[in-house]
């Protein structure tokens, strides 16, 4: 088996491509041992001292570390995440699922066309540039011409983020939806 790795925009990160399907649908960010009970994997990966984030896309694993160095790192993760699949065990326990979106989302009814287009153009455009780079991006809500929307995996606390945002997306979005005025991360 011979796993990818990649560089991502946020140094704290790194994108690990295992050349198969990681979570068939749906993602998982796991910010702490606690949160990866679900994964044996993630249980896993979090005992390697220095890794402080998992998350799960459809065939990569993003790993954010604190100030250890990748050099020491590197070979673990590569290492726990080669036995894993070379095991056979499942990447979730019983019937866990990616939960492809983090809470409750909010708009007036009267804004359903609009956000239909922000949701189609984020699915288009944004998430698969956004998964290059390890990470996601999900639609939260929107009021009063503002978008908003959560980061997660290499994006979240990503130097760049706030430039993605500001100018990427919130471009995007004003050019093929006028009544779209800010684009905000929660």
């Amino acid at each position: 088996m011979f796993i990818q790795t990649e560089v991502t925009p946020n140094p704290a990160t790194l994108k690990f491509l295992p050349g198969r399907i990681v979570l068939p649908e749906g993602t998982l960010d796991f910010r702490s041992a606690e949160e990866a009970a679900v994964s044996p994997l993630a249980e896993s990966l979090f005992q390697i001292p220095g890794v402080v984030g998992i998350f799960f896309g459809h065939d990569f694993i993003t790993i954010t570390k604190d100030d250890t160095d990748w050099q020491h790192l590197r070979p673990a993760i590569l290492g726990m995440i080669m036995e894993h699949f070379m095991s056979g065990a499942e990447i979730l326990r019983g019937d866990s699922k990616g939960d492809g979106d983090i809470g409750e989302e909010f708009f007036d009814e009267g804004d359903e066309e609009t956000v239909t287009m922000i949701k189609d153009l984020l699915e288009t455009r944004v998430r698969p540039a956004v998964a290059q780079d390890g990470g996601d991006i999900t639609f939260r809500g929107y009021k009063e011409g503002i978008v908003y929307l959560t980061m997660r995996g290499a994006c979240a606390g990503c130097p760049s983020s706030t430039a993605t945002l500001s100018h990427g997306i919130q471009n995007l979005m004003r050019h093929f939806i006028p009544e779209v005025q800010e684009v905000r991360q929660l």
